[in-house]
């Protein structure tokens, strides 16, 4: 067993999973792999299911009822991952728009730095973003600077997915008082880790669009990221 699990949420991933799997098992640090798949109807969870033949003990697969959102899936993985007694956790999308390649940086910002958590960040040092339109790279960079200003939180990618968590972070966070389901899933982590008074540390990335399957962002998501941090900011940690 690893002391870091890789946590990958799916749906309708078939094009890319497998690779995703056989990239970040190729790094030279050994990491497991959990996929939280939200019932998939392209068969993504089938996929991961045949290769747990092959990397039996490494790999390992919830699956959920309904596509019930990023957030209560990472939320489920945390829990999990948890209660297996990992002490470094990191998000990652299915999509290659995080590099597997990346993820040892990220790992070590934690494990031989001063990091209690590591962001990928893509506006640590300049923008670094490959293949997005130019009015999404607008919209996500201002974003960050937006929730910078509003929560005061002093870190550039405030909305980044790929993320490691020491066990500690995650054990303080009451992970059921966590409110949001969307992309604004990972602001209202960042911000209660800051407020807790944990170190975040970012490192820099290149974040690239999907080649493979469909985006998942929506109206919405960005409707609650940008509305409701204000909400977060005035209400405050949960009891």
């Amino acid at each position: 067993m690893s002391d870091t699990v890789v946590i990958i949420p799916t749906y309708n991933e078939k094009e890319n999973i497998e690779a995703i799997i056989r990239t970040t098992f190729s790094q030279e640090k050994k990491f497991d792999v959990l996929v939280v798949d939200d019932n998939s109807p392209d068969g993504t969870a089938s996929i991961v299911k045949e290769l747990q033949r092959e990397f039996e003990g490494r790999l390992f697969l919830e699956e959920r009822p309904g596509k019930n959102g990023l957030g209560t899936a990472y939320i489920h993985g945390f829990k999990w991952a948890l209660s297996k007694g990992y002490d470094y956790i990191i998000e990652m999308d299915a999509d290659f728009s995080h590099n597997p390649n990346d993820l040892i940086r990220l790992y070590k910002s934690c494990a031989e730095e001063d990091g209690d958590v590591s962001v990928g960040s893509r506006y640590s040092v300049g923008v670094n973003v490959v293949n997005w339109p130019m009015n999404r790279v607008l919209l996500s960079y201002f974003a960050s600077k937006y929730v910078r200003f509003i929560t005061g939180i002093p870190i550039h990618d405030t909305t980044a997915g790929f993320v490691c968590w020491k066990r500690e972070v995650l054990e303080t966070i009451k992970l059921d008082k966590v409110k949001f389901v969307g992309y604004a899933f990972q602001i209202e982590m960042k911000y209660k880790a800051w407020k807790h008074n944990f170190k975040i540390n970012e490192v820099s990335v290149i974040f690239t669009d999907r080649t493979k399957g469909e985006s998942k962002m929506s109206g919405g998501i960005v409707y609650e990221a940008l509305f409701g941090v204000i909400k977060m900011r005035l209400n405050g940690l949960p009891k």
